[in-house]
């Protein structure tokens, strides 16, 4: 019976140890399904993907064992500069490199010039994969020539692109904390698989790699003391009080305060969680005992990720469950087999401490009734509002739902609508990461385009029903400014107040 696998090989970097890999593999009846290497990345590392019977495989991974071709750990790497004083004549600086080749040290770089200002001095910079390595090659300079140690660095940061592989699970590894060497060299599988699918768009892949770790660094900076947002408060109606928070990256959250009652709408990314806490404290929500639901509008992390750290029951789209428990963002889309939007889904979910929602409970599908186009599945009441539940048609991701409150002029669109004139330029760099890594945020571009105008069409038909009143159709998009719309566009509404934790 025939499988799919995966596996990374560490070749020597010379003619012909590709094609003993392509060798071995034809003779053990397993296809390559995917192969990938560029010698402008890392000149050893290649990705392979094969399809074969479970012995004809077994066979080539232990033959590539045997053969020192499989990586199967990531060896700890460490970086040495020396400065070595050698003798000027012929033939010396062969002997000292013929005792850098003894202690199998790669040169990462060599400064050499017999017309500077020390001729007889050589600088150059190793990385070693052990420390006993370093101290035995120190140990036999030392008897030979003057050296002095310019700089010895552990951490990896300053290698070469030998090891450009190590150096990007080490960094990942700085980002999401303890993760051992089979699920890093699994992540790294489905990183390079991004690289060769944007490399098809014309994407440089080190700039590819960068953008992945630029998620999580900005994620990682917007914790703690480095945390913000910007707060809007909207008396809704005689009961209920609506809390929009824009959060520094990802998606807003809303809270509805009825008093006796109180209502979230999205959560934020997990990582945010006791930022937010913090920060409904400083709002005068001091307690969240009176939180009796969870909504989800969708199951993007930026909007779903901190669901399961609250005890109330999340409310969101059985679609919306399935993704937010195992599946791509592209789950029952025509893109539903795209290897840039899973390994999307798999990348930030790991950033932003992904916590998906334990306690459950799914909107019913059967529709009530239609409004504009959307399907009404469900009816929230929060105090004196009746929150109508919109059932997406899948344009930006499956299941994605609205909220819309007819009589107060009230509409969450959540991702479908969004006022991008009012996000900073720091929270527009971070939205760009997402466009960068799966080229559109939208799992279905067209889809996405007839629920926008569906729902502008019902923004408009809402102010002028309301219009007698004096009153607006308040529109809370999943990112920036609660809006209002003005001749087709939407603008920003209310205060908007900056919020910084207390230092």
């Amino acid at each position: 019976m025939t499988a799919r696998y995966s596996f990374i090989a560490r070749v020597p970097d010379e003619p012909g140890a590709l094609h003993r890999v392509a060798e071995l593999l034809g003779a053990n009846e397993v296809n390559i399904n995917r192969i990938q290497y560029d010698h402008r990345i890392d000149r050893n590392t290649v990705f392979f993907e094969v399809t074969g019977p479970y012995d004809g495989y077994a066979s080539v991974i232990g033959e590539l064992k045997r053969i020192g071709y499989l990586q199967t750990s990531l060896p700890t790497l460490r970086l040495l500069t020396l400065s070595v004083w050698l003798p000027h004549r012929p033939g010396g600086l062969f002997e000292f490199l013929q005792e850098i080749t003894n202690a199998r040290a790669n040169i990462v770089g060599i400064d050499f010039d017999d017309h500077g200002v020390h001729p007889e001095r050589v600088e150059l910079t190793l990385n070693l994969s052990e420390s006993t390595a370093i101290e035995t090659l120190l140990d036999r300079l030392k008897a030979r020539y003057r050296l002095k140690v310019v700089e010895y660095d552990p951490t990896t940061r300053r290698l070469d692109d030998t090891v450009y592989y190590v150096r990007l699970a080490e960094q990942i590894r700085e980002l999401i904390g303890d993760a051992d060497d089979r699920f890093l060299l699994c992540l790294l599988q489905d990183m390079n698989h991004v690289v060769q699918e944007l490399h098809h768009h014309g994407r440089d892949p080190a700039e590819t790699f960068e953008t992945c770790l630029v998620a999580g660094r900005r994620l990682r900076e917007t914790k703690g003391p480095g945390f913000f947002a910007d707060i809007q408060e909207f008396q809704i109606s005689p009961r209920v009080r609506l809390w929009s928070f824009q959060l520094p990256a990802g998606g807003n959250t809303y809270l509805l305060d009825a008093g006796d009652d109180l209502v979230m709408l999205d959560t934020g990314f997990g990582c945010f969680h006791d930022e937010c806490l913090r920060m409904f404290e400083a709002c005068g929500i001091t307690s969240l005992s009176r939180l009796s639901r969870v909504v989800v509008s969708h199951a993007d992390a930026d909007h779903s990720g901190g669901s399961g750290l609250f005890s109330a029951p999340s409310l969101m789209h059985p679609a919306t469950a399935k993704i937010g428990r195992d599946l791509s963002r592209a789950y029952g889309s025509r893109s539903e087999g795209s290897v840039l939007e899973a390994v999307y889904t798999t990348l930030i979910n790991l950033f932003s401490a992904y916590t998906p929602a334990t306690n459950v409970e799914t909107f019913p599908t059967i529709p009530l009734g239609f409004r504009h186009g959307f399907a009404i599945i469900d009816r929230l009441r929060v105090g004196d509002l009746v929150l109508e539940v919109l059932e997406g048609h899948g344009g930006h991701m499956q299941g994605q739902c609205y909220l819309f409150e007819p009589d107060a002029g009230l509409l969450f669109p959540a991702d479908a609508l969004i006022n991008f004139d009012s996000l900073t330029p720091e929270r527009r760099e971070y939205a760009s990461i997402a466009v960068y890594l799966v080229t559109s945020v939208n799992v279905d571009s067209e889809l996405a385009r007839n629920e926008r105008r569906d729902l502008l069409d019902l923004v408009v038909e809402t102010d002028a029903r309301l219009a007698s009143s004096g009153r607006r159709c308040l529109v809370a998009g999943g990112h920036g400014a609660v809006s209002v719309l003005e001749e087709g566009r939407l603008v920003s509404c209310g205060e908007v107040v900056p919020y910084r934790p207390a230092r």
